[in-house]
């Protein structure tokens, strides 16, 4: 028996059991094995239920239990780190046919799942108020600057109520105040010891996004202000500033002007 028809059989409820099983109490090998591999299933689905509450309590837990059990067959773990389990979880349900009602679904995954590489992600500290100080004093070279931004950062900009319906579900609103349809965006880090979901205008989210890409603030201001020409730029920097998500200042590249292609 090769480990790759066990493998197979153990992610394939149509298969049997592969040959050359045998159970030391003399009982059936290919019943042990059904069981097992319900458990190995089970144990991948408790995995998902546990990093995607919100977007299990969006739909049931019935609901999103067979939808996870189909992921867990199509997508076993590739990693020993199950922290990391179903980060191509969201572009599943985007893709499931029985969840097309549900446009915000896949973005509420994805959140929470921002939420999760947040929590795990490097502790780097920000950068310090001297240095910030030392970097605006000198305004001709500010829009060539670049600058690093914390590992735990994600930005998400969704054309549905992403944020609100999160919050909803963290007692912090009211749910049947939200319109699902409406465009939202967040920026996710880790503060500290605390993951923060923090609301912000599109604008803003393609302004941190510009900068994660490597452009320099000059150009992802730019970019910022096709979008909304009243785009915040002093209060974006401020509230990333008072977050600690920058964590080094730094001379642009050669091409950081430049939209990435």
């Amino acid at each position: 028996m090769s480990q790759h028809a066990f493998a197979a059989a153990l992610l394939d409820p149509d298969l049997s059991a592969p040959a050359g099983l045998t159970a030391w109490n003399g009982s059936d090998p290919a019943q042990r094995f059904r069981v097992y591999r319900n458990n190995v299933i089970v144990s991948l689905i408790d995995a998902l239920a546990d990093s995607f509450e919100v977007t299990q309590e969006l739909v049931g837990e019935e609901f999103f239990r067979a939808m996870a059990r189909l992921y867990a067959y199509a997508h076993p773990p590739q990693s020993r780190l199950m922290a990391f389990y179903g980060a191509g979880f969201p572009d599943f349900i985007e893709s499931f046919p029985p969840a097309a009602s549900l446009p915000y679904l896949a973005d509420v995954a994805r959140l929470e799942y921002c939420r999760i590489v947040a929590y795990h992600a490097a502790d780097v500290p920000g950068v310090g108020t001297e240095e910030v100080a030392a970097a605006l004093a000198d305004e001709a070279k500010l829009p060539t600057l670049g600058v690093t931004l914390h590992p735990s950062l994600s930005v998400l900009a969704a054309n549905t109520a992403v944020v609100s319906l999160w919050a909803a579900h963290q007692g912090l609103q009211d749910l049947a105040g939200v319109a699902t349809d409406s465009d939202e965006a967040a920026v996710i880090l880790r503060n500290g010891l605390d993951v923060e979901v923090l609301p912000i205008p599109t604008a803003a989210a393609a302004f941190i996004s510009e900068l994660q890409s490597g452009a320099c603030l000059g150009r992802a201001a730019a970019e910022a202000a096709e979008i909304d020409p009243s785009f915040d730029l002093v209060g974006i920097l401020g509230l990333l500033l008072q977050k600690s998500a920058i964590t080094a200042l730094k001379p642009a590249l050669p091409n950081a002007s430049r939209s990435p292609t």
